[in-house]
């Protein structure tokens, strides 16, 4: 494995770029995958990149190899055979599982937490108990299995009223609930119908945020946090926010919301105080720590941590980053963040996700998507694959919700979207939809702010 010394401003000190290179794993499928292994690839560090399982557009990329993203003996075996030098764990259940931990129980170097850091996310009651006891500012709450208590706490909440499943549920756990009889419901469906299974064996009921939500980042190494900025999603398969909710329909970055004064206020109230309150709870946190906030009138509140990076998030990040880096997820895998920085480019970068219509229900596998390679090649625009596979043509196909993450920098969000949907109108893929407002209330602000 390379052997590397790090500046503290985050370049890496003396390196032969030679033999001392690395062979690096990238673990998963999606969107957020291809913008990682695309961003890994490109630096002088690694040296071979493979992706498990990957997919076709990751495939330009990376080897690609036939082993799931949940298969835990399955990756460990793979990173003996192909002599990984270091694994990046992308989707959130094999952390959960204890990926990491046994990858480094077999000697191989891995990026990601824990499965004990991991159940920031893995269970949300445990989220709702760290913030409550370190005094990071969240909703009010009642973590609870008995379905008379959630409901009787539920009814002394102003409406609506949030029912979450505390485990992982596939982003499908959040019910917000216009009527206290609609939060009963949920409340019966989860605890007394398993309508998410073993997900759902507790619940969390807790008050409604009112305010703009934001998407917050950090490299944590287990003490220290690095801030990788601000993004904002726009979860609803709908123009102007409406319809059901999915894992995500576009992004950008940074928000303009995020201002330097209230990026200061989720480090301070927080990302830092969850980071040394897991390690306090000896659950130390390394990988990125990714917050959803509310930002009320009364300043910004957790809505839920998650333990990897965010989708689209991701993409949008990878796209604004000027840094190499693998050597920041080293160094958050070693416990060497304190002194480290990052370069970002100055425009933004904004993503519009392409989907197979019927998305975030049933969905039809197999249409072919044409003119991906003409649409990449616009000016600033980089596409990235969530739910391809080529067929025996060498055909790019359609297998999934969420297809492709059409992505583009910008000098302004405007600029962003207006390049990021000219690559999407080069797309020729009738089975497939996007929204057509990703970016709207940042482009608003810009305005407002010009008039």
């Amino acid at each position: 494995m390379a052997q590397t010394s790090l500046n503290p401003g985050g370049g890496l000190a003396a390196f032969d770029f030679g033999e001392e290179t690395m062979r690096i794993l990238v673990v998963g499928s999606g969107g957020r995958e291809h913008a990682l292994c695309w961003k890994i690839a490109a630096s002088p560090l690694c040296d071979a990149l493979f992706c498990a399982p990957g997919n076709a557009g990751i495939a330009g990329e990376a080897t690609c190899l036939p082993v799931k993203a949940d298969d835990i003996p399955g990756l460990v075996a793979l990173t003996q055979n192909e002599h990984i030098d270091f694994v990046v764990v992308g989707p959130e259940a094999p952390l959960v599982a204890g990926l990491v931990d046994q990858l480094e129980e077999h000697g191989i170097p891995a990026f990601g937490p824990t499965a004990k850091a991991a159940e920031i996310e893995g269970s949300k009651g445990f989220m709702k108990d760290l913030a409550a006891k370190y005094n990071i500012p969240t909703a009010a709450y009642r973590r609870t299995n008995d379905p008379a208590a959630a409901r009787a706490f539920a009814r002394k909440l102003e409406t609506p009223v949030v029912v979450k499943a505390d485990g992982l549920a596939a982003g499908k756990g959040v019910l917000i609930c216009a009527t206290h009889a609609e939060a009963d419901q949920a409340i019966d469906d989860i605890l007394v119908h398993g309508q998410f299974g073993a997900a759902g064996a507790e619940v969390v009921v807790e008050e409604f945020l009112d305010g703009e939500e934001l998407s917050f980042l950090a490299l944590v190494d287990g003490m220290h946090a690095l801030s990788l900025g601000s993004a904002q999603d726009h979860k609803r398969v709908g123009d102007g926010d409406t319809g059901l909710n999915t894992g995500g329909m576009g992004a950008y970055s940074p928000a303009p919301l995020a201002t330097p004064a209230l990026e200061r206020d989720i480090m301070d109230l927080i990302i830092n105080p969850a980071v040394q309150g897991l390690a306090a709870e000896g659950r130390p946190f390394k990988g990125v720590l990714f917050a959803g906030i509310m930002v009320t009138a009364k300043g910004p509140r957790l809505i839920e941590f998650n333990a990897r990076f965010g989708d689209p998030e991701c993409e949008v990040l990878c796209q604004r980053l000027k840094s190499d880096l693998v050597p920041a997820l080293m160094a958050a895998r070693d416990g060497t963040l304190k002194d480290f920085d990052l370069r970002w480019h100055d425009e933004t970068a904004l993503c519009v996700i392409m989907a197979a219509k019927g998305y975030p229900g049933k969905t039809q596998n197999g249409s072919v998507i044409r003119n991906l390679e003409a649409a990449g090649k616009l000016p600033d625009v980089t596409i990235f694959h969530a739910g391809t596979k080529a067929n025996d043509k060498g055909e790019i196909e359609a297998h999934g919700g969420r297809v492709l993450a059409v992505t583009a920098l910008g000098k302004n969000v405007q600029e962003a979207q207006r390049k990021a949907y000219a690559a999407v109108d080069a797309i020729d893929w009738p089975e497939g939809f996007c929204r057509r407002d990703i970016g709207w209330r940042a482009i608003e602000r810009e305005k407002a702010k010009k008039g």
